[in-house]
């Protein structure tokens, strides 16, 4: 489908999101659900972009778009791979909601040009973005800080010998998993049950980066955690316990099947959602991450251990998509949701500022 005349241009609106889920109670609602959007002044959508999610983010995108404009936000679509960002200065925008996913949206790059336009934004910040969005440098930094995260190696493209590859199944055991290192929504990633299908993968992944990460396999529950806020006021939402058709939680069972039950509450043995929930704000809060994010997370079946995959700064908002999801079984509507976002959108650059009199202090 092609990204102007497809799902870009058809005003879509998130509605409840498919398989299972039983949310308790009502919505919560804000000022800004009763048109009290006003004093966020002009606020730009960033969707579509030119990364391998294009499609997604169009998706997302229009979605955050209707919900703003129906809570009194004077929000507008912004494509950056159509126009230029400094458009957004000369048209008196005044802050962005980032609903770009991948490259060239999600990994710091858009955001250091915000912050050179001194327009703030939702998400995570230049270094944070940067992190996150490379797999390989966010399980490191997690290991540095004793997080539980699948054993790994990384191999480069074009670098890699035929017994280096043949010897990752030795390594790492059976099953494994194989994805790009810098790709999100499944992009490229296979599950390899046998030796035959690892030298594919690996070659699979390498069309998508020159990095190719080789994981662990944890055989067990698949969960997903988002989180709202910064530092100490940083909050984990509802666990979603995710049961993909096989066990498959690809591309495909992501955005465009209804197959894949989400459950929620996840009915995880007793104290299991609390201990995740506290694991993922550990982590969030170790990659400095702001604004909102959501962390994939495998409970070993057979230990009950968790293991940390990836965390996703600037997640989906499409009718399939878990932080809504999560979001709503905490009594937050979709539109109160987007509003909230947007009012934690902010810049590193003032965040970091030195302190009123610090130099005076130190004189």
């Amino acid at each position: 489908m092609s990204a102007k005349t497809g799902m870009g241009q058809t005003g879509f609106v998130p509605g409840p999101p498919q398989g299972k889920m039983r949310p308790p109670g009502g919505q919560r609602s804000t000022p800004s659900d009763k048109r009290g959007g006003q004093h966020f002044g002009k606020v730009a959508v960033l969707m579509g972009g030119a990364s391998a999610e294009r499609e997604i983010s169009l998706m997302s995108g229009n979605g955050v778009l209707k919900a703003l404009q129906v809570s009194g936000v004077d929000a507008h679509a912004f494509d950056p791979s159509e126009r230029d960002l400094s458009e957004l200065k000369r048209e008196g925008f005044a802050r962005c909601f980032i609903a770009l996913h991948g490259r060239l949206g999600e990994d710091g790059t858009v955001q250091g040009a915000l912050e050179l336009l001194g327009l703030p934004y939702t998400g995570s910040g230049v270094m944070a973005s940067a992190i996150a969005t490379d797999k390989v440098m966010t399980k490191r930094v997690w290991i540095a800080e004793g997080l539980p995260t699948p054993r790994y190696q990384l191999l480069r493209r074009g670098v890699y010998s035929r017994p280096q590859v043949m010897a990752l199944a030795d390594d790492l055991g059976l099953p494994l998993i194989v994805k790009p290192a810098r790709e999100g929504s499944s992009i490229g990633v296979t599950k390899v049950a046998g030796y035959s299908g690892v030298g594919s993968a690996v070659e699979q992944a390498a069309q998508f980066d020159a990095d190719i990460l080789c994981e662990q396999c944890i055989e067990g529950d698949e969960v997903t955690c988002p989180v709202i806020g910064s530092g100490d006021n940083a909050r984990a939402l509802p666990v979603i316990r995710i049961v993909a058709p096989g066990g498959n939680y690809d591309y495909q069972n992501k955005y465009f099947t209804d197959d894949t039950q989400y459950l929620v509450p996840c009915e995880l043995p007793a104290g299991e959602e609390q201990a995740i929930q506290e694991l993922v704000l550990k982590a969030y809060r170790v990659l400095d991450c702001r604004g909102w994010g959501r962390i994939d997370v495998m409970i070993d079946g057979a230990t009950r251990a968790p293991y940390l995959l990836e965390i996703n700064t600037s997640p989906g908002m499409t009718s399939h998509s878990l932080v809504p999801m999560s979001a709503r079984a905490a009594g937050i509507s979709y539109e109160a949701l987007c509003v909230e976002l947007l009012a934690l959108a902010g810049l590193d650059y003032a965040r970091r500022m030195p302190a009123p009199n610090a130099g005076a202090a130190s004189a």
